[in-house]
């Protein structure tokens, strides 16, 4: 099998992260054209591949064999099967759709085409949160009882793009925190069961939540508290962009996805992963340091296609997230546990 073929749909932060991240760090892939939104032309002028003018163009094109989708949540399910139609493996980044009901017509069309789902989950490959799941994977902390997870971003909801305000998208917590759903899942490797929530938004006029604070417990009796903000003052708290908790029987972890992971095995505190942080300000979002988690992500799904087998991130994962998510606006509304099916 040679290069994969890939198209890109939509031009903007995520197209142009997934752009770099194939061109330059996975040689079994190759980026042949991109399509959607104001900035597509201009990013296939910039990786000299072609422009397609719509959806439908692209995903028809015979050289391409997976789709990776980076437009706003409300239009994923849409091009999902627009891609799914013409064979395509799809690559959806987060969260997978906005409702249940979509991610389980992806999750069935693509098991009707025969192709694979993934979600761009890349915080599984940060190397703090990956080291934590081989920690708990091996036993070495025991039984997870308690975890508490934050993902605190400052600025309000001004400092966000302004599609992810826009109440089609839904919110912060699906926007952002979906993260958070799947880091929980991942790391248990249990379901998340019930979910209590308050979703509100400190800003006046704000059409989606942008803070929310959840109780959940997991079906393997483990109970989470989650705080997840968009409208922390800045700097915000320190070690909380993307951070947990975790108490087991025997051990805690300290766990920042941008910073440290600590842990306890023995009574002491010590280091046991560092993760180099993102040069922002001089190298931008481009940076090799952000892109490294992004080229795990992808070569895992490359090389599933080239093996025959479902991605090591799947569509699944996606819709369970998702179902975590609504199951929290749903709280909010009713005042009530919501219980995941």
């Amino acid at each position: 099998m040679g290069q994969i073929g890939i198209g890109i749909i939509g031009s903007g932060f995520m197209g142009r992260t997934y752009a770099e991240t194939i061109s330059k760090f996975c040689p079994q892939a190759e980026v042949k054209t991109v399509a959607g939104g104001s900035r597509a032309e201009q990013l296939a002028a910039d990786y000299d591949v072609d422009y397609e003018a719509s959806v439908d163009s692209l995903v028809r094109r015979d050289d391409i064999s997976a789709v990776f989708i980076t437009t706003p949540h409300h239009v994923h399910v849409r091009q999902a099967l627009a891609a799914v139609a013409e064979g395509k493996h799809v690559m959806i980044e987060k969260p997978m759709a906005c409702t249940v009901a979509d991610c389980d017509a992806v999750i069935q069309a693509c098991e009707k085409a025969g192709v694979y789902c993934s979600i761009g989950f890349t915080q599984r490959t940060r190397k703090c949160n990956a080291k934590a799941k081989e920690m708990l994977d091996a036993g070495r902390l025991g039984q997870v009882r308690q975890i508490m997870e934050w993902q605190f971003l400052p600025g309000g909801l001004e400092a966000f793009p302004k599609w992810q305000s826009d109440s089609d998208n839904l919110g912060i917590l699906i926007g952002h925190a979906i993260h958070n759903f799947d880091r929980i899942r991942w790391l248990t490797g249990a379901e998340i069961a019930t979910v209590f929530a308050k979703c509100t938004c400190l800003a006046p006029g704000a059409k989606v939540e942008g803070t929310s604070m959840l109780v959940m417990t997991l079906t393997n009796g483990a109970t989470v508290t989650m705080w997840s903000s968009g409208e922390m003052p800045k700097p915000s708290f320190p070690r909380t962009q993307f951070a947990c908790w975790i108490v087991g029987d025997n051990g805690l972890i300290d766990l920042d996805a941008y910073g440290e992971l600590r842990a306890t095995e023995d009574g002491r505190w010590r280091v046991v992963e560092t993760q180099e942080p993102v040069d922002w300000e001089g190298k931008g979002f481009l940076d090799p340091v952000r892109l490294e988690s992004y080229a795990d992500h992808c070569n895992g799904f490359f090389d599933a296609i080239t093996a025959g087998r479902q991605p090591p991130i799947t569509g699944w994962d996606g819709r369970q997230a998702v179902a975590a998510a609504l199951a929290a606006y749903e709280s909010s509304k009713s005042g009530k546990e919501i219980a995941l099916e």
